[in-house]
């Protein structure tokens, strides 16, 4: 077995573990700061709204001899807008520059047939109004209200209403996230954009959903013993669960890093920009907020109900009972001494299961091992 799947049985069977939620209070700090940059980005900076959105043109020039960096310059030059000049495979100008109106878009594309000494109609232009893009937005923004409905219905019903609250905090971080880091790298938001945000929505809440299912396994009938909180079962779902998570959110980022920093870098496709960074940024965040922000919220949210309160309550009483026991345990006879020893192999086990149980019976005194005698068959003697 590889180490890293050494490592997710050990997790899964509760042998390691690292305490996400004990630690939840800097997981929160770490969320709220980048939150804030990306809050701060797209309120400086704001979005740079493709041609759909905005309103524009796009010509599309016959083969020619003239750089993209000419045919940029003679456009801007013309409309006074900042135009996208993209060279295609076959030598034509794709050429998009936001914001004209039909005098700028005729103008601009007579110093684009006179730059390239073609006639005009060889010019192809299509003129976009922004009352395209604004159907699309108002169609995305109620999709999202939708989804984040239905989200929430399901998950108080198949769940409860805290791990509702928590994926729905959980999506909002990575959609915020997700467009400001699209603010600040000023990538042009376009229909593309819009898709890859939708589709990030359900790789993040698929990996809360698993935690989420391991919890709700865990803590059955979690008032009926005294060895863990709520807050500890829900750090052991996580660390069960944790390398799953790992592997299938590498495994979604490989191709879309491969369509963001080699398709889209490298070999300049500039069109594959456009939801890959939004699939990259949006898995990335998913990924961070299923393991670091739902399920610490779910127990922050739960530990304060009166049940939970008493049951934490209990299992710090038991715990200072066994500490006090240990520390007199030099004292006492060796048979008591034997029997802390048979329950602390209990636990240790119910610790390696992950379940909440019964405790088996400990050996008597002497040695004796539930048969009557001491290792013999009970009967008499010849």
């Amino acid at each position: 077995m590889s180490k890293l799947g050494n490592l997710g049985a050990r997790l899964y069977r509760g042998e390691v573990g690292y305490d996400f939620v004990g630690k939840r209070m800097i997981w929160y700090g770490i969320s709220i700061l980048i939150t804030i940059t990306a809050i701060v980005g797209l309120s400086v900076r704001g979005l740079n709204m493709g041609i759909e959105f905005s309103g524009g043109a796009v010509f599309n020039t016959p083969k020619t001899a003239v750089s993209a960096t000419q045919a940029q310059h003679v456009a801007e030059e013309t409309s006074g807008h900042t135009a996208i000049v993209q060279k295609l495979g076959d030598s034509t100008l794709r050429i998009q520059v936001s914001e004209l109106t039909t005098e700028q878009s005729r103008a601009t594309q007579e110093a684009l047939a006179k730059k390239l000494d073609v006639p005009l109609d060889k010019i192809n232009t299509d003129i976009v109004g922004p009352s395209w893009g604004d159907q699309i937005a108002n169609k995305a923004w109620t999709g999202l209200a939708i989804f984040m409905i239905l989200v929430v219905i399901y998950l108080a019903i198949a769940f409860e209403w805290r791990m509702a609250l928590a994926a729905l905090v959980a999506l909002i971080h990575d959609l915020t996230i997700t467009v400001g880091i699209y603010a600040l790298v000023g990538f042009e938001v376009t229909p593309g954009t819009v898709i890859g945000l939708l589709t990030i929505l359900g790789y993040s809440l698929y990996d809360t959903v698993v935690v989420f299912d391991g919890l709700k396994e865990g803590a059955k009938d979690i008032t009926k013993q005294t060895r863990w909180t709520y807050s500890e079962i829900a750090n052991r779902s996580l660390n069960s669960t944790l390398v799953r998570s790992i592997n299938t959110t590498v495994v979604a980022l490989l191709p879309v890093a491969g369509l963001l920093f080699i398709g889209g870098g490298f070999l300049g496709a500039g069109m594959l920009n456009d939801i890959s960074l939004a699939l990259f940024v949006g898995l990335a965040a998913g990924a961070y907020s299923s393991i670091f922000i739902a399920t610490p919220l779910v127990a922050d949210l739960k530990e304060r109900d009166p049940q939970m309160k008493a049951l934490a309550k209990r299992v710090r009483a038991k715990r200072a009972a066994a500490a006090a026991k240990g520390e007199s345990g030099t004292e006492q006879p060796q048979d008591a001494v034997d029997g802390l020893d048979a329950e602390g192999d209990d636990e240790d086990d119910a610790a390696a299961a992950g379940v909440v149980g019964p405790r088996r019976q400990s050996a008597g005194r002497d040695g004796r091992d539930g048969r009557g005698g001491r290792g013999r068959p009970s009967g008499k003697r010849r």
